[in-house]
């Protein structure tokens, strides 16, 4: 390598150490505080009462509501607990039947000590929150149940929740029959808070990709920033059709059925120093109370995984709160990973298998790009032996090496983008994997060797202290993709010739897989498992096209296209040599030009 590559290599790495050493790291996770169990359905708590005459001067003829006994229902089907509770008639646990915690503990999405939801609305005495007043339950079976607040007048303002044999979504409807319960003319304020809990292992990605995503009657989606320090929040400039509060692989959403949330604002808050209440995610927002009236205030919760087949049949868009990557790549991952992935579901139960199968699929899909990757690079290597006796002849003269020997590719119609163009179109196949893998809920908790879940880094070599840039542990899965990557760079580095430039790409085959490792140390052991396969996969793709390529015919093949294109014929030259031509003489004129002036200027 030349000065300025080797500068530019140790100016990457001491960036790469100065921003892990110098950027303040969050403080360590107070222990976790103890768990307080869900009541179960029917229990009472008695609280204490409150004062009449204060009651009816800010409650009016609800304040005979103030009072009251809480009570606790629950409805359940195949995949959902869910307990609600007459104080506020509002949801208050919700418990996912198919899922644990990251240490086998039961998963409640919806914590009865961390949610908050209100309903405000506006009253001659000031704004009256529902939540705080007591429902009665005014009808309940299997599917549904009905909590109903009436005031002295004898109007009634129902919550009514209805729930499936199967899933996870919660109908949620808002009814008024006694004429003007509600002002016509105004707005019911809902505000709904969500404390995160540490369900997954790594407790900074747990934090860090919880957020609230949204999605506005335009059908533009946006979230708040993932972050795991500090605080984010916003206000949509137009109506929202639905928000949710995503979590690592969890989501907890409320989609408007007939109308539009307005005037919404979200907040995400967190607590770097807490390992229970990692985070709190906050949506608030008006509904038109005319709407109410009319019965036209229907909802739909959703409150389970983020999985793209689930989350996909809710509602537009919804789908969206599983990330798929960058816009160039959703595509690949929403239309050709996310259902092959699902297909091969059905026949392997074990994940690392699966995954396995699924890089052989791509791979064999791939094959004739790689093929003609290889064809091109053997013609190079046919062409090595004159491009080494020019380079003698020529000297250092970099620009001069480059254009005798596009010259030389020229005179026997070979391309150079013909080897690069088949690899770059695999970059988005290796970026898809990359972006979707972190994002899969199949991969949660799915043990494969000596990884007992896929979805986070394999953590049996681990060390107290953190070191710089790698962390307290080594990922074995990453460790060997990082190996794999060395191996394959070292056996493409003896069939591929040497390529002048002021970069040594043959030796940043090997510096490159050891940046990444850094990268992929901390990401899921299924990703990096996928990379290690691909590694093999390809080597053994480039060992059995060699056994059927021969490179005597190449170049024979060769020289006969040297003797057409002097004759005028042969291949058509690429419109890329044609501009590499013209970039390589208008180099070399640049150059003559200023070496001359520089003649001229020492004459001087």
């Amino acid at each position: 390598m030349d000065k300025n590559t080797i500068i530019g290599m140790l100016l990457i790495m001491l960036m790469l150490l100065g921003y892990e050493m110098l950027v303040p790291k969050p403080p360590k996770p107070l222990p976790a505080k103890p768990k307080t169990e869900v009541k179960a359905a029917g229990t009472k708590a008695v609280v204490a009462p409150i004062d009449t005459l204060k009651a009816k001067a800010t409650l009016g003829n609800l304040a005979l509501a103030a009072n009251g006994t809480e009570k606790t229902e629950i409805l359940e089907n195949e995949d959902v607990k869910i307990v609600f509770s007459s104080l506020g008639g509002k949801i208050k646990s919700v418990l996912l039947k198919k899922y644990k915690t990251y240490n086998q503990k039961d998963l409640v999405l919806i914590d009865a000590n961390a949610n908050q939801f209100k309903l405000e609305y506006p009253s001659a005495t000031g704004n009256i929150d529902l939540s705080k007043l007591y429902f009665n339950i005014s009808s309940k079976n299997d599917s549904s149940i009905t909590f109903g607040l009436t005031n002295q007048t004898g109007q009634t303002f129902n919550q009514t929740y209805t729930l499936a044999t199967s899933g996870y979504e919660l109908g949620y409807a808002l009814k008024t029959n006694g004429g003007n319960f509600l002002p016509n003319d105004k707005n019911l304020h809902i505000t709904w808070e969500k404390g995160v809990r540490q369900n997954e292992f790594d407790i900074v990605e747990n934090r860090k990709s919880s957020t609230v995503n949204y999605y506005d009657e335009a059908e533009d989606f946006d979230n708040l920033a993932e972050t795991q320090t500090g605080n984010e929040e916003t206000s949509l400039e137009k109506p929202a059709k639905w928000f949710s509060f995503k979590e690592k692989y969890f989501v907890s959403g409320l989609v408007a059925k007939d109308g539009l949330f307005k005037n919404v604002k979200v907040y995400a808050q967190n607590h770097e120093t807490d390992s229970l209440n990692i985070k709190t995610l906050k949506a608030e927002f008006d509904y038109p109370i005319a709407d109410i009236n009319k019965n036209k205030a229907n909802f739909t919760y959703y409150i389970g995984p983020n999985d793209y087949d689930v989350v996909s049949k809710v509602t537009t868009g919804f789908w969206r709160n599983v990330y798929l990557g960058y816009e160039i790549v959703k595509p690949i991952n929403r239309f050709i990973f996310v259902p092959l992935f699902g297909f091969l579901e059905r026949f392997f139960s074990n994940y690392g298998v699966l995954i396995a199968v699924l890089v052989l699929l791509i791979k064999f899909i791939l094959t004739p790009l790689v093929y003609k990757s290889y064809i091109s690079m053997a013609k190079m290597r046919v062409l090595q032996p004159e491009l080494n006796a020019m380079k003698a002849k020529i000297g250092d003269d970099q620009a001069k090496i480059q254009q005798e020997q596009m010259k030389l590719y020229s005179q026997v119609g070979v391309s150079p983008m013909s080897g690069c163009v088949p690899m770059l179109l695999q970059m988005p196949i290796l970026m898809s994997v990359f972006f979707l893998f972190p994002n899969m809920i199949e991969l949660r908790q799915e043990p494969f060797l000596w990884a007992n879940d896929l979805s986070t880094y394999d953590n049996i070599l681990h060390w107290s202290v953190s070191l710089p840039v790698i962390g307290s542990h080594l990922s074995i899965f990453t460790l060997l993709m990082t190996v794999s990557s060395i191996a394959y760079a070292y056996y493409n580095n003896q069939i591929t010739p040497d390529q002048p430039g002021p970069v040594n790409m043959k030796m940043m085959g090997y510096i490159m897989p050891v940046m990444f490792m850094f990268i992929l140390n901390s990401l899921p052991a299924g990703l990096s498992f996928y990379y290690f396969i691909s590694n093999l996969v390809t080597i053994g793709q480039q060992l059995i096209i060699r056994k059927f390529v021969d490179e005597d015919k190449i170049k024979i093949l060769l020289e006969e296209n040297r003797k057409k294109i002097a004759l005028g014929g042969g291949p058509k030259k690429s419109k890329f040599s044609e501009l590499m031509e013209k970039s390589m003489k208008a180099a070399e004129e640049a150059k003559k030009n200023q070496d001359e002036a520089n003649k001229k200027n020492k004459k001087k």
